[in-house]
C-alpha cells in the first residue's frame, strides 16, 4: 500500500512526463515557409499554393510556369500538408494514387530536405517549394509563413 508521500511523488513524475511529451510534440510542429525563386513577382494565397501542389494548375496567377517541389516524407512535409494543403499524409497518398491511376497530374518532384529545396528553388525561376521557416534565406523569396 502506498502512503500519501509516495502517491504524491508518483503523480508528480507522471505530470512531468506528460508535460515533457507535450513539449516534444510542440517542438515537432515546425513553422513552414513557402518559397519561390527571387524573380517571381506573383502574390500567392493559400488556395493558389494548394492548387499548384495538388496538380490542379501548372501556372502561377501571373501566367508563368509553376514547378512545385515536395520534400521526402517527414515532419516538414507532414506540417506543410496539414497546415497549407489541409490534407494529412494518407489523404495526399490517396489523391496522388488516383491522379496517377487515371492519367492525371503527376506529383511534385521530391527533394531530400530543406537544403536541397532551397538550392533548387534559388536556381529555378518557376520553382515553388517549402522549408522549415528557420532555414529560409535571402537566396529565395518567402511568399507564406
Amino acid at each position: 500500500m502506498m502512503n500519501t508521500q509516495q502517491a504524491t511523488l508518483r503523480f508528480a513524475r507522471l505530470l512531468l512526463a506528460g508535460l515533457a511529451a507535450l513539449a516534444l510534440a510542440g517542438a515537432a510542429q515546425a513553422d513552414i515557409a513557402v518559397i519561390v525563386h527571387p524573380s517571381n513577382a506573383t502574390a500567392l494565397d493559400d488556395e493558389q499554393i494548394s492548387k499548384i501542389f495538388l496538380g490542379q494548375t501548372k501556372t502561377f496567377s501571373g501566367g508563368g510556369e509553376a514547378v512545385p517541389v515536395d520534400q521526402k516524407e517527414g515532419a516538414t512535409r507532414e506540417d506543410f500538408g496539414n497546415k497549407v494543403l489541409k490534407k494529412n499524409p494518407s489523404q495526399l497518398k490517396a489523391l496522388w494514387a488516383r491522379q496517377i491511376f487515371t492519367g492525371g497530374a503527376k506529383p511534385p518532384r521530391e527533394m531530400g530536405g530543406d537544403d536541397e529545396v532551397l538550392k533548387f528553388v534559388a536556381s529555378t525561376p518557376g520553382a515553388i517549394g517549402y522549408v522549415d521557416a528557420g532555414k529560409a534565406n535571402s537566396s529565395v523569396k518567402v511568399v507564406k509563413r
